[in-house]
């Protein structure tokens, strides 16, 4: 056996994968949902991306002081993140209301499914549309 060498061609066993837990699941979710990278999340939340990474892929939940920076960063409440169930006794949201306030709060409960880029696009044109109205009014 002098003649053989050990070479990089030799088969390895495949890694086991493991089911990601539930709390990095809905994390990814959120992410993936706002239409981030890791980085731009990052970023956003003034953290690393190898800590968006951890969260990502383990069960445990990002630090107090980052949470209320996900959530905003996210567009979701600090209880979806780290899973809590919502209260029986919450008030209904605004969408379920008739007449144009429900009209225009159901607009942007989709507005805020779309993807972070498609969201500031739509927020641009709204603002530019908004400040037309004021000058018109003044």
């Amino acid at each position: 056996m002098e003649g053989h060498t050990y070479t990089r061609l030799v088969p390895r066993k495949p890694k086991k994968l493991r089911p990601r837990p539930a709390q990095g699941a809905r994390l990814l979710a959120f992410r993936k949902a706002a239409g981030l990278t890791q980085a731009e999340l990052a970023q956003l939340v003034g953290d690393t991306q190898a800590n968006i990474s951890f969260w990502e892929r383990t069960d445990k939940p990002p630090r107090s002081d980052v949470l209320p920076k996900l959530a905003k960063s996210l567009g979701v409440r600090i209880e979806d993140l780290i899973g809590e169930p919502a209260t029986p006794t919450a008030a209904p949201p605004l969408a379920s209301s008739p007449g144009p306030i429900g009209e225009v709060q159901r607009t942007f409960e989709q507005v805020r499914r779309l993807p972070r880029r498609q969201q500031r696009k739509v927020v641009e044109i709204v603002t530019a549309m908004l400040e037309q109205y004021r000058r018109k009014a003044s």
